[in-house]
């Protein structure tokens, strides 16, 4: 769904906010959100740091501020709906002093019914938006500190009007840096429903529309089978009984299996329709169009797709190779899409990565475990399965 900042309704956005609150309803305590807006006030101070220690080389800054602002957003909305307080409630009567807040709020209130001013889009940090964001942590600091003396605890007004508080600074915040908060908005529930959408729905396969012969097969399975001679231990991958490829091996000085990361191509070719590698090993570069075959499956895709899996492969030797894990790491998604800017797989939800990565590391434990096994991807089902080998 697409949200279109001059129309979003505060109402609109409290509404969407809520499906991606995954710890509603069994957990309807202040705590969650409350570390999340403390943290996420953090974050949006060291963007601002950075850009004052490194304001030359340090890019991005603006991008940074005005997601920071929607995820500060996110939180003090959850904190709203947890404390059932209404934030059209709270942004109708964000110029209003408490005792004077009116309960009739008018239908349909807009993000941008209650900008304060207009001002331009800042480059870099000035003295006024530091001091401003310095009051919003403060802020938020009185919230943080009001819920722990339980001066919140069955107090609905007390705690709107430290949201209100929170919101003015917000708001304030956003005016400094001359973005909105209707912008905030939109770019938040984009991002957030980029990861839990209400409904997952698998985007058309990449190679789609190209000759038979220059599509991925939509069932590819690979036999890895370990084996060890002199030089030491290596896998050989088996495509329809032929070794394809060479032999792999872990290239490191200490074992840790990665020469079973066929595994990983397997999974981004099920999940994302995306394998560079995998299109190479098989013959399968799409040549009908010269420059797809040249930028997307050329010689810097497949090392792309090769640095992603052995990135991510060392994160996840912390990480107990994700098992039990149902979720990977935000900021490991964030930098993998970095990765591919500019590739064609740039616009897959992050959904679908981590299902990619989750589902690749599941097969991963399972040949480490039994050191052979057949690994299916199925582009059509969209699932990477593991069979164990006689």
């Amino acid at each position: 769904m697409k949200y279109v900042a001059g129309a979003l309704t505060v109402a609109t956005y409290q509404r969407n906010a809520i499906q991606t609150d995954l710890r509603l309803p069994r957990d309807r305590s202040l705590a969650f959100p409350l570390l999340g807006v403390f943290g996420e006030v953090g974050t949006l101070l060291s963007e601002t740091k950075k850009k004052h220690r490194d304001e030359a080389t340090y890019k991005g800054y603006e991008t940074s501020v005005l997601t920071e602002i929607g995820d500060v957003l996110w939180y003090v909305s959850a904190i709203a709906t947890r404390g059932n307080i209404s934030l059209p409630y709270l942004m109708h009567n964000l110029d209003n002093a408490l005792a004077s807040w009116g309960a009739t709020v008018p239908r349909n209130l807009k993000f941008v019914d209650i900008r304060s001013r207009t001002t331009r889009r800042l480059s870099a940090p000035t003295p006024e938006f530091d001091r401003t964001l310095l009051q919003l942590a403060a802020e938020v600091g009185l919230l943080v500190v009001d819920e722990r003396a339980g001066r919140l605890e069955n107090n609905q007004a007390a705690l709107a009007g430290r949201l209100s508080a929170v919101l003015r600074a917000l708001r304030a915040a956003a005016d400094e840096a001359g973005v909105t908060l209707a912008e905030a908005a939109c770019g938040n529930l984009k991002k957030i429903f980029d990861r839990w959408p209400a409904k997952k729905i698998y985007p058309r396969l990449l190679d789609d529309g190209f000759p038979k012969n220059e599509r991925l097969p939509r069932k590819i399975r690979f036999d890895l089978i370990e084996d060890t001679n002199s030089d030491g231990k290596h896998v050989v991958p088996l495509y329809e009984g032929v070794q394809l490829g060479d032999k792999l091996t872990d290239n490191r000085m200490e074992d840790d299996d990665y020469r079973f990361h066929d595994a990983f191509h397997l999974a981004f070719a099920a999940k994302l329709g995306w394998s560079p590698n995998i299109r190479r090993l098989l013959k399968k570069k799409r040549k009908s169009v010269p420059k797809v075959d040249q930028v997307q499956d050329g010689a810097r895709a497949v090392l792309i797709e090769e640095g992603i899996s052995t990135w991510i492969f060392n994160h996840a030797q912390r990480l107990d190779f994700f098992d039990g894990a149902d979720s990977v790491d935000g900021e490991i998604l964030k930098v993998v899409r970095q990765f591919v800017e500019g590739y064609e797989v740039q616009d897959m939800p992050l959904w679908l990565w981590e299902e990619a990565i989750l589902d690749g590391y599941t097969v991963f434990r399972e040949l480490r475990k039994r050191r052979r096994g057949a690994v299916t991807a199925d582009l059509d089902a969209r699932t990477v399965t593991f069979k164990e080998l006689p």
